[in-house]
Parts: structure tokens; C-alpha cells; sequence
């Protein structure tokens, strides 16, 4: 039987060039959310069913690569449901882990705790530009943080990071989970149907007012809640301050701390930004997972046209796991999607160790190859990138593709030293 030369459906391999520009990436991201005292740890790939199919994830979890029980554990032919036979899975993202890593070990955390996490994240989902079924993820969170010194920090740490991999005049959207609340009790929405308003709304910017109009009309809503509902949109499009008009028009349904913990956040990110960015206080902004409650944001690009990051507040979802909720927020960098940025402007990785590749005729052994170790060791020392290599026969096309991964010096050995 011949083994398969393609890799998983819906998956990838990386190529040296590429890995380059990654490990690059995740250097800057290291040093500088390091400097904005986020420590990193590392969760393991596969988590209990149980936490992953918690209600927490949003669709997501349709999502999940499951793993079947195994050993004795594992009677398909007496199974009657998934659960019988399914008792982990591939983790989706890597807030579930946290969570549950916060749980567990808290006590031996500070408070609070300001965490990065990298790692592979899998979905069952169709393939796009930018997304496999296997991706990276880059989070940072801060844990155990009631005030929006939370969001602040998390906003600027992101677009410090941002800036410092180039990329220019984006936008950070923000909005409140509770803002979104608000708007639709004032327009008389049944709570119970929230969240289908929202799935309605997360299409603005692709079906516009009146697709939003149509598809909430068309799902049974009352036309007044409907009509109550754009009327905010509309005066949004007229207002100054979308905040400050939207807290004025849903008094009553809208805590006063709501604006002025969004006002600040907004107020002093744009007062001590180090890159350039715009944030915006969008009312379309919805986030799809469940598990938010408070201030939710992204990162718009416009070369790459849409979202490449996000995150919110999440003050329940540690209670959910340890009975007693814990303030917390995060924000993801859409790795993959940065790193598909970087490749198509044809970014090179600045300020890399000079890269000499020794080529070895074959046939120069014993204490000739010594030699020629020992020097690329002692270039090794002074900082070179060396690598030591046979040479093929076909020399050129050998040194070409060594120039594609930065090799720009060659040193050829041959057993007649008057090739040398």
C-alpha cells in the first residue's frame, strides 16, 4: 500500500521560508507582550468532551475534531449515542484551556495573572484564505482584573505588537456586550431571542440596513421592534459620539458605568498609542462566542479585509469550571492571517545572523572534513549561520534554492585543493 504525499485535509506544510518569517514573528510577540508582563504557558492540545462542548464556544463547537474512548473504555457495537464512545477532543481555541488551567492552579498564579499562550488550535471547518483546518493561535489574557485596566493593556500590548511587525493603519473596533443588550430591549426584542438579533446584525457590514431589516422581518420579529431597532443604526450614522448618543437614548436600559468605562478605554489607548491605528466604537460589533459579557473589540486590516483579531471580556466563564466567577479578558492576534500579510508584501526578516553554507565535494572525509567542521564551528561562534552540506551534483540549482532560504555565502571544498 503507498503512503499518501498530501497532508490531512484541510491542512498544511511549512516550508523553510515561511517557518522563517513564523519563528521571526512569534519572537516579536514574545518580546514585546513580555514587556507588558503577560508570562507564557502552555495548555495540552486535547481537552475533555465535556469542556468543549459546554455551551461556551459558540459554533465552534460543531467544530471539534473528536476523539474516540479507547481500550476497554470503547464498545461502538453497544453504543447507542456520540457520548457512549467520544471522551475528548482537539482543542478549538485556547481560552477553554485556560480557563481550566486557571482553575487548577490558581493558587499557585498571581493575581492578577497576565498570561500569553501560543499554539495549534484545529476546526472542522472549510478551509480559507488565511485558515486550515490547523492554525496557530496567539493569546494574551489577563485574569483576576475587574477594571478596564484590563482592555487597555491588552489593546495596547496587541497594536505595539502590531507596529512593531509593520503594519499600519488598521483599526481597533470596540463595542459592549451590554451596549448590544440595551438596543435590543429598547426596541422590545424577547431576551430569549438576543441572540438571534445579533447573528441578524453580524451580517451588516455584508447585507447593509436593509438585508438586516429583511432577514430580522423575515424570522418573525415584530416590524416595530424592527423599525425601533435601525432607528438607533441610523442615528448612529448622524451622531458624533455613538457612545454618548447611545447611553442618552437607552437610559434606563443602560448603566451609566457602561459609557464611561467604554469612553475611557477608548480616551486613553488613543492618548498613549505607539502605533498607528484608529479605535472606533462600532454598534455592528457582535463577536460570535457566547461566553462574552462585557467589552468585546477586533482588529480590521484593510489589505486583508477582515478581521484579524479579537477578543472581550469573559467574567463567567471561570465560575463556570470553580463555582465562583473571576474577572477576565483576552485579546487573539489572527496569527495565520499576519503571517499570509507579511508573505504576499514579500516581507524579509530583518537583522538575521549572516548565513554561509560550506560545500563539501564528496569524497573530502577524515581529517579534511575535520578541518572544515572545526572551521564552521568557529564561524558558528562569532555569530555566522552556517550550514554544512555534500554538494550535489548540480551545483547551481543546489545554490539557488540555498539563496531562497538567505544563504548569501558560499564556501566550496573539494578533495583537490587546487579547486579550492
Amino acid at each position: 500500500m503507498a503512503l499518501s504525499k498530501k497532508p490531512t485535509t484541510g491542512m498544511k506544510d511549512i516550508l523553510p521560508e515561511e517557518m522563517q518569517i513564523r519563528d521571526y514573528v512569534m519572537g516579536v510577540i514574545k518580546e514585546t507582550y513580555g514587556k507588558f508582563g503577560f508570562t507564557s504557558i502552555e495548555t495540552p492540545c486535547v481537552e475533555n468532551i465535556a469542556n468543549l462542548s459546554s455551551k461556551q464556544g459558540g459554533d465552534n463547537e460543531k467544530l471539534i475534531f473528536k476523539i474516540l474512548k479507547r481500550g476497554e473504555k470503547l464498545n461502538v457495537e453497544a453504543a447507542t449515542t456520540e457520548d457512549e464512545v467520544v471522551d475528548s477532543g482537539l482543542r478549538y481555541d485556547l481560552t477553554v484551556p485556560l480557563v481550566r488551567f486557571y482553575s487548577n492552579n490558581a493558587a499557585q498564579l498571581p493575581s492578577p495573572f497576565k498570561s500569553l499562550q501560543m499554539g495549534n488550535v484545529w476546526r472542522a471547518d472549510r478551509p480559507q484564505r488565511g485558515r486550515y483546518r490547523q492554525f496557530m493561535q496567539c493569546d494574551i489574557d489577563i485574569l483576576g482584573e475587574p477594571s478596564n485596566l484590563a482592555e487597555i493593556e491588552l489593546i495596547l500590548a496587541t497594536t505595539t505588537t502590531l507596529g512593531k511587525l509593520g503594519f499600519k493603519g488598521f483599526q481597533i473596533r470596540i463595542n459592549e456586550r451590554r451596549i448590544l443588550k440595551a438596543m435590543a430591549a429598547y426596541s422590545g426584542f424577547p431576551e430569549e431571542s438576543y441572540d438571534s438579533v445579533f447573528i441578524t446584525l453580524d451580517k451588516m457590514d455584508k447585507i447593509g440596513l436593509e438585508g438586516v431589516e429583511e432577514e430580522l422581518l423575515s424570522n418573525g420579529f415584530a416590524k416595530e421592534s424592527v423599525d425601533k431597532y435601525l432607528e438607533l443604526f441610523k442615528g448612529l450614522e448622524e451622531a458624533e459620539d455613538g457612545v454618548a448618543y447611545l447611553a442618552n437614548v437607552l437610559e434606563g436600559f443602560l448603566k451609566p458605568d457602561v459609557e464611561q468605562s467604554l469612553q475611557e478605554i477608548i480616551a486613553s489607548v488613543k492618548a498613549t498609542k505607539s502605533s498607528d491605528f484608529e479605535i472606533v466604537f462600532d454598534a455592528t460589533l457582535v463577536r460570535g462566542m457566547s461566553y462574552y459579557t462585557g467589552t468585546i473589540f477586533e482588529i480590521a486590516m484593510p489589505e486583508f479585509g477582515g478581521s484579524c483579531g479579537g477578543g472581550g471580556r469573559y467574567d463567567k466563564m471561570v465560575g463556570k469550571f470553580t463555582g465562583k466567577d473571576v474577572p477576565a479578558c483576552g485579546f487573539s492576534i489572527g496569527f495565520e492571517r499576519i503571517i499570509l500579510l507579511l508573505m504576499e508584501s514579500g516581507f524579509k526578516v530583518p537583522s538575521q545572523p549572516e548565513k554561509v553554507a560550506y560545500l563539501i565535494e564528496k569524497g573530502v572525509n577524515g581529517e579534511a572534513l575535520c578541518q572544515v567542521i572545526a572551521e564552521a564551528q568557529d564561524a558558528r561562534k562569532d555569530g555566522t549561520q552556517v550550514l554544512v552540506a555534500r554538494m550535489n551534483k548540480n551545483k547551481k540549482f543546489q545554490k539557488e534554492q540555498l539563496e531562497k532560504e538567505g544563504y548569501t555565502q558560499f564556501k566550496e571544498f573539494y578533495k583537490d585543493p587546487l579547486k579550492q
